[in-house]
């Protein structure tokens, strides 16, 4: 957690309870709130189950390793003696099972219910064993609701929007996390304020369809003109994650070009390039507009970044359709690619189909695609040496100036990282600072640089007339 993890009301005679935070990063608001809501009630707060004797888990149940993950978590916390609070995606999945399952859980919190933390822990404080879990998860929390925030004083997320309306066959979200509710363009742009004051230096958007933003709330998506609203906030970078295809309308692209602290990172999940296989994953909107879009893209954003995430091992994917997704790898040079073999989920369409890829067959394509994949990501990488950037510093070693930090092709967790030397006369900086690096190396994944001052700046401005 950012700082120090542990908080409380001194006047309260109220316990620490301590909190265990797995999977993403809508998932991690979520903790976020309901730590700030604990704390707002008097309660203590902690990242370390050593300081309390109940525990919330906010759980992922995404897929089946995720799941695996959030069950030994809880079964490890118990067999320490913990009592425990479940929350999250696997609360929302197995609901009863669980209390039933796990003697020492003595709540489940669904995924559209984490605003009652504090009423449910009175409850249990009271003797009870509660299951609050609504059917059908409809609350999507605004910047009135209190706030404890776990990244670092420099980075936060933003959810602009909760759950999804598309029903992709291989994904279980819209069961988990309910139809698409989005917030108003006001109430981000509060938020997105309020983060600024607290010295945010990126704001990362995150919903389960970025570009469908606004869709249900005003009847058209409306993510071009939150785009320029936040233009307006003091906060240099903001990203989007999660930008599906359809939704990069031209209104769109221009908001991505011309308002000055949105980054030029686009984040597409693909998943696949052949039209049968989107077809089956129950994405046929998607399959004539790849290519053409990624030529729009790079017309009107010369300087995108491109991540993208793939699927192999698709029911039925034949080998000369996986060829097909080769070729396409091939010849987009993408950026950042993350590269996932097919996960059968239950409660899934997909779960049930026909003709499974072997395991050993998809782990196969999943590295021939990583193979393709390096060297294209080694090239994009190289092509910045040279080049001065801002650089988010996120850690720094005092006893040899090095630093870590972030570009803005980098987003936090599944990009690289740029390593950084000090500058002339041993300049360097302390995490949470933005610093002009320029880029002097690069490999697959990492770039490394040194600080630059004004004067080498000077000197490549006079250089370049």
């Amino acid at each position: 957690m950012a700082g120090d993890a542990k908080t409380g009301n001194s006047l309260s005679e109220r316990p620490t309870v301590a909190f265990a935070h797995l999977g993403c990063e809508k998932n991690r608001v979520d903790t976020e709130h309901m730590l700030g809501l604990l704390a707002e009630a008097g309660y203590g707060v902690s990242s370390d189950e050593n300081d309390a004797n109940l525990v919330v888990v906010n759980t992922c149940s995404f897929i089946q390793d995720a799941r695996e993950e959030s069950v030994r978590t809880l079964v490890g916390l118990a067999e320490q003696g913990k009592e425990l609070i479940i929350a999250g995606c696997l609360a929302q999945h197995f609901q009863d099972e669980l209390l039933e399952s796990i003697p020492e859980a003595k709540a489940i919190v669904g995924t559209g219910d984490y605003q009652h933390i504090v009423e449910v822990l009175q409850q249990v404080e009271a003797g009870e064993r509660v299951n609050r879990v609504s059917e059908t998860p409809t609350f999507v929390a605004d910047e009135n609701l209190p706030r404890y925030r776990t990244t670092g004083e420099a980075v936060a997320y933003l959810k602009v929007a909760e759950g999804c309306d598309y029903r992709c066959a291989f994904c279980i979200i819209p069961h988990l996390r309910g139809n698409q509710r989005s917030r108003t363009i006001e109430s981000i742009v509060a938020e997105a304020h309020q983060l600024a004051a607290q010295g945010v230096q990126e704001l990362i958007l995150i919903s389960q369809i970025t570009t469908n933003y606004g869709l249900d709330l005003y009847g058209k998506p409306r993510l071009a003109d939150l785009l320029k609203a936040l233009g307006d906030v003091e906060i240099p970078w903001i990203r989007v994650h999660y930008a599906y295809p359809t939704g990069l309308t031209p209104e769109v692209l221009a908001a991505y070009r011309d308002v000055p602290n949105v980054l030029p990172y686009l984040d597409l999940p693909l998943q696949h390039s052949h039209p049968e296989v989107l077809r089956a994953m129950n994405r046929p909107w998607q399959a004539d507009v790849n290519e053409r879009l990624l030529d729009q893209i790079r017309e009107q954003l010369p300087e995108a970044i491109l991540r993208t995430t793939l699927i192999v091992g698709f029911p039925g994917e034949t080998e000369e359709q996986f060829e097909h997704l080769a070729g396409f790898l091939e010849r987009q040079r993408f950026d950042h690619v993350g590269i996932f073999t097919f996960s059968p989920e239950d409660g899934t369409a997909a779960a049930t189909l026909p003709n499974s890829v072997p395991e050993e067959i998809a782990i196969a394509r999943k590295d021939k695609l990583m193979t393709l994949q390096q060297p294209i990501s080694a090239a994009r990488n190289a092509s910045w040496i040279g080049k001065t950037v801002d650089v988010l510093v996120e850690q720094h070693n005092p006893s040899t100036g090095e630093m870590i930090g972030r570009c803005s092709r980098f987003a936090p967790e599944v990009d690289g990282e740029v390593l950084v030397q000090p500058g002339d006369n041993g300049l360097q900086v302390h995490p949470g600072t933005m610093v002009p690096v320029q880029i002097t190396g690069a490999d697959i994944y990492d770039l490394t640089g040194r600080v630059v001052g004004a004067a080498h700046m000077v000197a490549a401005a006079r250089g370049a007339t």
